[in-house]
């Protein structure tokens, strides 16, 4: 393994700290240096290179990584052993360089007497306004090892959904690249073939051989146009789809998408929503917070309106319940069992409940969804394929007639 170059902080004998750079082989045998230095490491980490920093740019924290670190915090705090020494363990055994960085800094915020909600609200990339509202609440209750299971089982939720939908889209996807490529080739290696042939019949092509003539030349002449107009349209419509305007109109027409796919992502967003409630609310999160942060986590704007209209009304002293009704994304009966626990003081139960329903609702829907999809796409790779003949062998049956 070659040399590279660490940078560490330490302290001496007498407990003056130090930081510098150090040429080593491995963290053991930098560690060993400074030791027989009379310094006791603090931290220790490899200077990145320019490309290794590039890559880290690009390098992000899985779902299932963030909750095993999660679970095992919480089993290390469990076991009664501090918060700092759970962090430093972590540090040692965290594979991801990214999240192995973010705890190295948050473990050093703690050390220097900051909160441990506050140290994970400085990484909003890695620890969501979920996440850092349900530790704070741990905190405050003297339960963090509780607030850190809740967050992991919601992190688990989270995830299972995530997989659920993502399985469902890869056959489409698949599919779809697929009958892009064989399109592609059919214009720019097979129709040029033809073109040879029609200019020897001489007369008028038909319209559908004409489209698809004007294609090929498009696609083998300024195949540059195409690539960048792809290029540009992925990235004006991502800037639009995150933007202020663009994000609530991109989610009501997701909700409006036929083939059942709306009904699917309402499904979705209400089992998040009703999931993320739960675990805020029974986690002892104020409600007023607890319903702002629903609704920035719930990835949909449509619920985003519809709990700032819940803020307000539980503002001016209303229910949860009563806004809901008005909103079209929530149906009668979900306003129906958040009234019921209300009135009855079980309302994390009930929402619970209602997340249960969905997550199920939601699996049902990607069943159905993919079994709709398959002769769907089926049909299309059929369509493209055979406008595609009939396009080329139109001229020759018009010959073929006027030979007749």
């Amino acid at each position: 393994m070659s040399a590279a170059i660490w940078t560490y902080k330490a302290v001496d004998g007498a407990g003056v700290p130090s930081k510098g750079q150090i040429t080593g082989t491995s963290k053991q045998e930098v560690t060993d240096q400074l030791r027989t230095q009379g310094l006791k490491v603090i931290q220790l980490a490899e200077k990145k290179s320019g490309l290794q920093m590039e890559l880290s740019l690009v390098k992000r924290v899985k779902a299932t990584e963030l909750t095993i670190m999660t679970r095992q915090l919480a089993t290390m705090i469990a076991s009664g052993m501090t918060l700092l020494r759970a962090f430093y363990v972590l540090e040692d055994q965290i594979e991801n360089k990214l999240l192995k960085e973010t705890v190295s800094q948050v473990r050093e915020d703690i050390e220097s007497g900051l909160a441990f909600s506050e140290a994970l609200a400085k990484h909003p990339k890695i620890f969501n306004p979920l996440y850092v509202a349900m530790v704070r609440a741990g905190e405050t209750g003297g339960m963090l090892e509780e607030a850190l299971e809740r967050v992991s089982d919601q992190l688990e939720k989270d995830d299972a959904l995530r997989r659920q939908v993502k399985a469902a889209m890869a056959y489409p996807v698949v599919v779809l690249s697929f009958a892009l490529c064989v399109l592609i080739g059919l214009i720019a290696f097979i129709v040029p073939v033809f073109v040879g042939v029609f200019k020897d019949f001489g007369g008028d092509l038909p319209l559908i051989t004409k489209v698809t003539v004007q294609a090929s030349h498009f696609v083998t002449g300024m195949w540059y146009v195409l690539i960048g107009g792809a290029v540009g349209g992925v990235i004006g419509f991502k800037k639009w789809r995150t933007s202020k305007k663009g994000r609530p109109q991109w989610d009501r027409l997701r909700l409006r998408v036929p083939f059942k796919i709306g009904n699917t992502v309402q499904k979705i967003a209400l089992a998040r929503w009703s999931r993320t409630f739960a675990a805020l609310y029974s986690a002892g999160v104020p409600i007023m917070q607890a319903i702002e942060i629903t609704g920035q986590t719930a990835g949909n704007a449509v619920v985003e309106k519809a709990m700032g209209d819940v803020i307000e009304s539980v503002k001016s002293g209303g229910s949860i319940a009563e806004p809901l009704k008005d909103a079209p994304i929530f149906p009668p009966m979900v306003a129906q069992m958040i009234a019921v626990g209300e009135e009855t003081g079980n309302l994390d139960a009930m929402l619970s409940k209602v997340a249960d329903f969905y997550e199920d609702e939601v699996a049902a829907a990607v069943k159905a969804l993919t079994s709709i999809l398959e002769p769907v796409m089926i049909i299309l790779v059929g369509g493209i394929v055979g406008f595609i003949v009939i396009a080329m062998y139109m001229p020759m049956f018009k010959v073929y007639d006027a030979i007749k």
